[in-house]
């Protein structure tokens, strides 16, 4: 057989050989060549630093010129601005091998800038699926001259994108651009390792599903890497955390990811008094701000970067030495992208040091290495219902033609559900209220959509999600960061402190209606807050992964012997009351009843919803737990149980909030949205399956 490695350009092929140096491309690159330069569908898979990204562009850049490809022909998407930056760089230099360039398009882009892509467009652009939107609706920018001749679209990072609400932002947005190009467009994921891909190719190929061709390219990952050397310690606190990270490991570049801002921020400040060389990165900092340190973390040898998943996904901070993980992530996919950070060189191995700090950490750390331990990794799937989305394509469709007809309106998206005619009771409610006025069979956008989204021309429609408001925090001109505005406004004793970049701050001055804080630098005492948004807790498989931890199953890492101790105390002393091996448990301790499921939080509120005669109205569902009511009787027990149909879970009317949008979906829609969201049936089943023990006293 021909060898792959032939079709691609001749003058792509003299670079990888001779400015890369590679004697040879990875299985992986090698197997998508055909198919992407046949223009086939496909979902790339491989490890971090696998060489997804040039497993893409050989072979689209060598059919760009096969076949003669103009203008903009290829969008480059990613979830973070960050990555697109780090990536420009490269992917312009593989583009200018054959007198081609790249272009970046984002939010911070300069006006200039913007100004030279519209009048000289390059033959990649590199954009976020909401400035892709901002594009279409724009004023400024002809979309149909700028990106009329894309041909194929890369999407990195496909499950960050898959799994939430963006995802849906994105599949709409394609659909619409297809109908601006006037064919189909080829689409191309990058992605780590996930539970269902050939369902996330699918759910990519969105429209065009079983109409065009497609299909999963994986072949590293037969030869997965080594499992790697992976080491569980319990610290207690994130001080303890703070002072082994200072003396383990000195002379390494070491990366420590924390799952919330504020522990990014404590732990910072607790290394910079420990005379650790530290830098810090998350999505509260300001650019400039997570690019210095990231860009010092690159040059630097003997430091410590601090991280929230920001820097996950495929950000390249130079050649690590370990990653240490606070706690645990709440997913193995997760994990794995972490892990995926170190043993890139040749004399290294995987690594990663989980660093816990409270005993619940421990265990959830355990039960992530059991699942890691089998092989399993999450199944990515599209949150459920999203009506609050459908609104707000409705709008931008609109917005961009001007006026839709009030008949044609689903041919904008090819027919993809969910924005189908099955929208129809969202667009009447859309009329009804005024965010979209009907005139003589056509939609155009009404005053109420000018009045709640038409500041800035519009640029709150093209983000599918509500950040919560912040205030910018400015040491003089430089700005720092964000920080949430209660901490502006909560009474405390003496001058108000602020902890950001880890680093203490004096509030000198606070300018409410521009929302910025100007600070001097302080000696200590900073408090650092944010408010999070929507948790919803553990995944059923976790919980249950945990419960085997309890029951006996150690995970296969290393345990220190202070880890090992916690564990034993675990089992020992309070797993009796908390797991049986028979199934789950029913206990009584004074006046608390609990449920113990082990089934995580959705699966929970949805057994909470089901047997509303027996759960406690307040206080009703956890990640391991379900509290019932405080008189509850084994015949009360029985009688609920018997023949429970499931129900979607109960929902705060202040939930809907967090759905940006939702204002414009009546609100019965935008609950049944969020109750959908919350519900697991499958996990509530099998715990409805199981055996119960009751321990009533």
């Amino acid at each position: 057989m021909t060898d792959p490695v032939e079709r691609l350009d001749p003058v792509v092929l003299h670079h990888i050989v001779n400015t890369l140096g590679w004697p040879d491309m990875r299985p992986m690159q090698r197997a998508a060549i055909e198919p992407l330069m046949n223009g086939e569908d496909a979902v790339l898979l491989a490890q971090t630093a696998g060489g997804k990204t040039e497993a893409a562009c050989f072979p689209l850049l060598s059919a760009m010129t096969a076949q003669h490809w103009t203008g903009v022909s290829v969008l480059y998407l990613c979830p973070l601005k960050a990555l697109l930056n780090n990536l420009i760089t490269r992917i312009d230099g593989y583009a200018q091998w054959l007198g081609r360039r790249a272009a970046l398009w984002h939010g911070d882009t300069r006006a200039s800038q913007r100004r030279r892509i519209r009048t000289d467009p390059p033959d990649i652009l590199l954009t976020t699926p909401e400035s892709l939107e901002a594009m279409l609706i724009g004023f400024t920018t002809d979309h149909a001259h700028l990106l009329g001749q894309v041909r194929v679209v890369v999407v990195d990072e496909v499950h960050a994108f898959a799994g939430d609400d963006r995802g849906w932002h994105l599949l709409a947005v394609l659909e619409r651009l297809e109908r601006v190009t006037g064919h189909s467009i080829q689409r191309i994921g990058l992605s780590a390792t996930v539970g269902n891909p050939r369902h996330l190719l699918t759910w990519l190929q969105g429209a065009a599903a079983g109409r065009r061709a497609g299909q999963v390219i994986a072949p590293d990952l037969a030869a997965s890497p080594s499992p790697g050397d992976v080491e569980l310690d319990y610290v207690g606190s994130l001080d303890n955390a703070a002072r082994v990270i200072s003396t383990l490991h000195r002379g390494e570049k070491r990366l420590v990811f924390c799952d919330s801002r504020r522990q990014v921020e404590h732990l910072g400040a607790a290394l910079r008094a420990r005379e650790v060389n530290v830098f810090l990165s998350h999505a509260s900092l300001s650019a400039d701000e997570r690019s210095r340190s990231e860009q010092a973390f690159t040059e630097a040898r003997d430091c410590v970067i601090v991280s929230t998943s920001t820097l996950e996904l495929g950000i390249d901070v130079g050649d690590l030495d370990r990653v240490i993980q606070i706690d645990a992530p709440r997913t193995v996919a997760s994990f794995l992208q972490r892990l995926g950070r170190t043993g890139r060189r040749t004399d290294t191995v995987r690594n990663c040091l989980f660093l816990t700090t409270t005993k619940e950490g421990l265990l959830q750390a355990a039960g992530l290495a059991v699942l890691w331990g089998k092989g399993w990794v999450e199944p990515v799937n599209a949150p459920p219902e999203p009506r609050h989305l459908v609104a707000q394509q409705l709008l931008a469709v609109t917005l961009q033609r001007h006026t839709v007809g009030d008949r044609m309106w689903p041919t904008e998206w090819n027919g993809l559900a969910p924005f189908d005619r099955s929208a129809e009771p969202i667009l009447r409610h859309l009329v009804s209220q005024g965010y979209l006025d009907e005139d003589g069979g056509l939609l155009f956008v009404g005053p109420e959509a000018e009045r709640r989204f038409g500041r800035r021309h519009f640029i709150e429609l093209t983000a599918s999600f509500t950040a919560p408001p912040q205030f910018t925090v400015l040491a003089g001109r430089q700005e720092i960061g964000r920080t949430d505005p209660s901490v502006l406004t909560e009474e405390r004793p003496g001058p108000r402190l602020l902890l950001l970049g880890g680093r203490s701050w004096r509030v000198t001055f606070i300018d409410w209606t521009r929302r910025r804080a100007f600070v001097e630098p302080a000696d200590s005492g900073g408090v650092a807050k944010w408010t999070g948004g929507v948790v919803t807790g553990l995944s059923y498989d976790l919980a249950r992964a945990m419960r085997e931890v309890l029951l006996g199953a150690d995970p296969p890492v290393t345990l220190t012997r202070r880890a090992r101790a916690a564990l034993a105390e675990w089992r020992e002393e309070e797993a009796p009351g908390l797991v049986h091996p028979g199934g789950t448990l029913v206990t009584k301790v004074g006046e608390d009843v609990r449920w113990w499921t082990w089934a995580g939080y959705r699966a929970n509120a949805t057994l909470a919803a089901t047997l509303p005669s027996v759960t406690d109205p307040v206080q009703r569902a956890t990640d391991l737990f379900v509290r019932l009511r405080t008189d509850i009787t084994a015949a009360a027990w029985r009688e609920a149980r018997t023949g429970a149909a499931l129900v979607l879970p109960d929902v705060d009317r202040r939930a809907v909030h967090g759905l940006k949008f939702a204002a414009a979906l009546p609100e019965r829609l935008a609950v049944a949205t969020v109750a959908a969201r919350l519900a697991d049936f499958d996990g509530a089943q099998a715990v409805l399956a199981e055996p119960v023990r009751l321990q009533l006293g």
